[in-house]
C-alpha cells in the first residue's frame, strides 16, 4: 500500500478510496478525552507491539484522522461505521503509520526514495563512491 503525503499527514486506502488522514492536536485532545485514562502514547506503545489496541480506539483514531484530513465529523464516523471487522486488521496498520508520521514528520520524507529536500540522493556522498567517499576503481 503506497503511503503519500497529504498537507503534514497521509493519504491511504479506506472504504475503496484513497482518503486524506491527519491528526492535529485538536483530535489526539478529542481521543484522550473519550478514551481517559488511556493516553495517545499509550496507544501508540500498544500499536508498536508493547500491548493490545481495542478495535474501538483504532477505529476512532482513523476516523478522528479523516477529521482531521478534512472530512465532516459524521462522515467520518459513518464511514468507520460503514467498515465490518474484516477491515480491522488494516485500520490498525492505518492508525499506526498515521501516528507515526504525526509523531515522526520525517518519516514521510524518507518514504520518498531516499531523496533529500534538494532531490539529491541520500547516501551518495561527494566524492563519488556512496559506501566510502572514494573514487570508483573503474575509472
Amino acid at each position: 500500500m503506497a503511503i503519500t503525503q497529504s498537507s503534514g499527514g497521509l493519504d491511504e486506502m479506506i472504504g475503496g478510496k484513497p482518503r486524506a488522514l491527519r491528526l492535529t492536536n485538536a483530535e489526539i485532545e478529542r481521543f484522550e478525552g473519550q478514551y481517559a485514562p488511556l493516553g495517545i502514547f499509550e496507544l501508540w506503545d500498544q500499536l508498536m507491539g508493547r500491548g493490545v489496541p481495542q478495535a474501538r480506539c483504532v477505529r476512532d483514531i482513523v476516523a478522528l484522522g479523516l477529521v482531521g484530513g478534512g472530512m465532516a465529523d459524521r462522515a467520518a464516523e459513518a464511514l468507520i461505521a460503514s467498515l465490518g471487522p474484516s477491515e480491522n486488521f488494516a485500520l490498525r496498520d492505518i492508525a499506526k503509520r498515521l501516528l507515526g508520521v504525526s509523531f515522526f514528520p520525517a518519516l514521510l520524507a524518507e518514504g520518498d526514495g531516499g531523496k533529500k529536500p534538494d532531490g539529491s540522493d541520500e547516501d551518495a556522498s561527494p566524492a563519488g563512491n556512496p559506501v566510502d567517499g572514494t573514487s570508483d576503481p573503474a575509472s
